[in-house]
C-alpha cells in the first residue's frame, strides 16, 4: 500500500468515529500497541525537541527502506506515533519526500490538538522528512 492508500485508509477509519472523544481514544488505543522502544535509545542524539513530553524517535536502513521507532511518556503522543508509522515506516526515502502529510488536515488533528500536542507532531514529522531528505540525497 502507497503512503497515499495509507493516509486514505486512516482518514476513513477516522470518519467512523461521531466525536473527537472517540477519536482521542482510538489514537491512544493505537499507542498501546507499539512495540516496546529499548532504553538504552532514549538518549538525547534520538530525543525530539519541540515536543511538550519526551519523544524519541530513531530510525535506520533495511532492505532499502527507512525504518523507524519511537516512543514517548504522553499516551496521546505514543497514538501520534503510531499514526505517524503507520505512514512512514518500512518506506522508501524518495516516496516519503515525495508525499505531504495531506492526512493531518484531513483527520483534523491540526484543528484539535491543543498547540504543545501540534507543535510535537510537526516536530516529529519534520525529523521523518529530514531523515527521508538526508537518505534520498545520498541514495540519488
Amino acid at each position: 500500500m502507497s503512503i497515499a492508500e495509507t493516509q486514505a485508509e486512516l482518514v476513513d477509519e477516522f470518519s467512523m468515529f461521531d466525536n473527537w472523544m472517540d477519536r482521542y481514544q482510538y489514537i491512544i488505543d493505537m499507542g498501546r500497541q507499539l512495540p516496546p522502544y529499548p532504553e538504552e535509545e532514549r538518549i538525547p542524539a534520538f530525543k525530539i525537541e519541540g515536543c511538550q513530553s519526551s519523544v524519541w524517535l530513531r530510525s535506520h536502513e533495511e532492505g532499502g527502506h527507512l525504518r523507524f521507532r519511537a516512543m514517548s511518556d504522553a499516551a496521546i503522543v505514543c497514538g501520534l506515533i503510531a499514526i505517524l508509522l503507520r505512514v512512514y515506516d518500512d518506506r522508501d526515502a524518495a516516496e516519503i519526500v515525495a508525499n505531504e502529510p495531506a492526512f493531518l488536515t484531513d483527520l483534523g488533528l491540526d484543528q484539535h490538538l491543543s498547540p504543545t500536542r501540534s507543535n510535537g507532531l510537526h516536530a516529529m514529522l519534520e525529523r521523518i522528512y529530514a531523515i527521508a531528505r538526508e537518505t534520498a540525497a545520498r541514495d540519488a
